[in-house]
Order: structure tokens, then sequence, then C-alpha cells
């Protein structure tokens, strides 16, 4: 036998050896969880929030963008909105009177993720170029009329796909890429402090697609990605994951910290949503209804109101779905309302007090949700 064909010999049985392992790890994970949140919930006599047509009403349309819109963010003092668009521009909106006080021309415009500073004061955008470009909205634009760039933070060998400032810190900022990693920046000198991934075993391995900064430790941060794992790292250690959660079976495009600190939820192309917690690594929900001929939309963007008993989740059919986060019930579902959006839920986004409901579409358009009816904020 000669030693190429031993070696494919000895891969392939590696190979099985692995995948069996991995058939009983998870048929483990299976046997731990006896019950989840609903069931436990259920048992306990509790009952479903209850949630009319108009209890969440589409109050304003933001239109301005000619392309897709990729992504979206609020401002921590709720009044603002910043959004990227397949149009190569990133615009800033008042959200109380839908005036746009911005319109950025980006150098690249396959932009895919946004973010404010958490002053207001500056937006950060990334995408198709690898770079993550930072725009102080205070800077006089150029002689073109455009708003200058005033950091391009490079070292990226893959797309970023998203891209948040650390808590209370306008110098920090954690980005995603296609090339594996996620990486902390220093705004101010425009260099990598750290790079999560990559090289160590314990990174991901497929495309990282989504990050978020856990609000009560901004120390720690999960990632998702393509592999089909989310990841928990902690920013004084980036050359092992603290975590890896299992249970998706397809790319796991959105992750966001539950307002505790202690969970997190995801959304993924399986259809499903799930909520995980961080410190026993346990899937403790799925989210996820039957699905008819057509297929299952993938989940593109989720966001938990402000005590966590309602996940908002935007699908790729134009479905945004409000579940009830301790029974996993829908219910609500904004794209069955009036005035909802005529393409897929792209991206997605509450403001920080809890009163209003951003979501954008494909369908160029960005739409605010406000609560009526009995409820002025999301509880």
């Amino acid at each position: 036998m000669s030693v190429l064909a031993e070696l494919k010999e000895r891969h392939t049985a590696a190979t099985e050896t692995l995948n069996g392992l991995k058939d009983k790890l998870k048929q483990k994970r299976l046997l731990l969880l006896d019950t989840d949140v609903a069931g436990y919930a259920r048992s306990q006599g509790k009952t479903p929030v209850t949630f009319g047509p108009t209890d969440l009403v589409c109050c304003r349309t933001l239109q301005g963008h000619t392309g897709k819109v990729y992504s979206l963010d609020w401002t921590p003092e709720k009044n603002r909105i910043v959004s990227a668009s397949q149009d190569g521009r990133l615009i800033v909106w008042n959200a109380l009177t839908s005036q746009k006080t911005h319109a950025i021309k980006l150098p690249c415009a396959w932009v895919m993720t946004c973010a404010f500073s958490p002053g207001g004061q500056s937006v950060a955008c990334g995408g198709l170029d690898s770079v993550c470009s930072i725009f102080n909205l205070n800077s006089p634009n150029n002689k073109d009329g455009n708003l200058p760039v005033s950091r391009m933070l490079t070292g990226h060998k893959g797309y970023v796909s998203s891209c948040q400032y650390v808590p209370d810190e306008e110098t920090h900022l954690i980005t995603a890429s296609g090339d594996q990693t996620c990486v902390l920046w220093d705004i101010t000198t425009g260099l990598r402090t750290s790079v999560f991934g990559g090289e160590f075993q314990s990174g991901h391995t497929g495309d990282v697609l989504s990050v978020s900064i856990n609000g009560s430790n901004s120390r720690m941060f999960v990632s998702s990605s393509c592999d089909t794992t989310v990841r928990l790292w902690d920013t004084r250690v980036a050359s092992r994951a603290v975590r890896t959660f299992h249970g998706h079976e397809g790319d796991v495009n959105t992750v966001r910290f539950f307002p505790d600190g202690n969970r997190f939820g995801t959304g993924s192309d399986d259809g499903t949503c799930r909520l995980f917690d961080i410190r026993t690594g346990h899937q403790l929900q799925e989210y996820s209804r039957p699905y008819g001929e057509n297929g299952v939309p993938h989940v593109t963007s989720i966001a938990f109101s402000i005590s966590g008993r309602l996940l908002f989740a935007g699908y790729t059919n134009g479905d945004c779905y409000v579940w009830d986060t301790l029974l996993a019930k829908v219910v609500l579902n904004l794209g069955s309302l009036q005035n909802s959006h005529d393409g897929r839920i792209s991206c997605l986004g509450l403001s920080g007090d809890g009163s209003a409901l951003c979501t954008g579409s494909w369908d160029t358009s960005l739409k605010i949700w406000a609560f009526g009816g009995h409820r002025t904020t999301v509880t």
C-alpha cells in the first residue's frame, strides 16, 4: 500500500471516529436536557403574554435608501438610528421626525454592518473591503461634500460581518469577520488589541457572522459562525474560547445577549432561535414553528425586550415574530400587520428605553414600530 493510500485510510477512520464521538456528545446533551424553560413555566401555571395587533403598530417608515438595507443600530439615548445599505451609504435618522441628519457615501459600497458609538458622536461600518471604517459625525464635509473617514481599522483577511462598540467606551470596538476571527480594536491608535480565533485551536472553523458584548460585563462577548456554533470569549484571554455552544444545524447568523448577561439568544439558517446559559453551557429553549412546502425561512436578526420576556426575530420570508421567551409561543407576527415590509427582514433593534422597535428590509426601507394600547414600552 502506498503512503498516500495509507494516509487516506487513516484519515477516513479518524473522521468516522470523530463523527461517532460527536453523535455520542449530542446524545449526552439531549439526556441532560430533561426539560426546557417553556416546560417548566407551564408546570408552574404561567400564561403567555397577551399581545394584540394594536399593541405594536408601524408609526413611521424611513425611506431614503435605494438599495437593500443590511444593518441598523440605535443610539443609547434612543432618538437616532444609523442604517447601512447596498446603495453604498450610511444614513443617520432622527427617529422622532424621520429626518436624515447625515447621508454618508462609503469608500466601499458593499457594506454589511454598522454601529453607533456609545456617545452617539461616531458611527462604524464594515463589509466586503475587509476594513472597519469610523466616521466622526461632527467632522466637516470634505470638498466633495462627503463626510471623511476618521479612522480605518485594517487587518482582517476577510469581510467584516459585524461590529459593536464596547459599552461606555468610545475608543474600543469588536469586529467579526469571514476570516474566522474576531478582533478587539483600539480606535485611537487603529491597532488590534487582541485577535480571537485564527491560529488558535478553540477558534471558529467557519466565517464569523455576528458578535454581542455582555452589557453587564463588557470583558465578555459571544460570537456566532457558519460552523453552527457560538463561542464565549474573555477579552483578557484571547488565546482560547471560554466555552463553545452547540445545537444549531445551520449557519448561526445572529447572536444577542439576554438583558441579565447570563444568557444569550441566537438565530440560524436552520429556522430556529435558541436560548443558551453561559454558566452551564446548556441550551435552555428552542423557538421554532412548523413550516409547509416552501421550506424553512432563515432567522436573520434578533433582539430582546428590556426584561427579556419578549424575543423579536426577523426572517428571510418577511415574517417578524414576537416570541414569548418564557413559554416559547409566538404572540404576534409583524409581517402579517398592515404596513409591514415587502421583503426579507435583514436587521432589527430595540431603542435604548424599550419604547420602539426598528426593522430594516431588502425592500430598501426601515420601519419604526411603537407600542400602543396599554403599552408604552416592551416589558
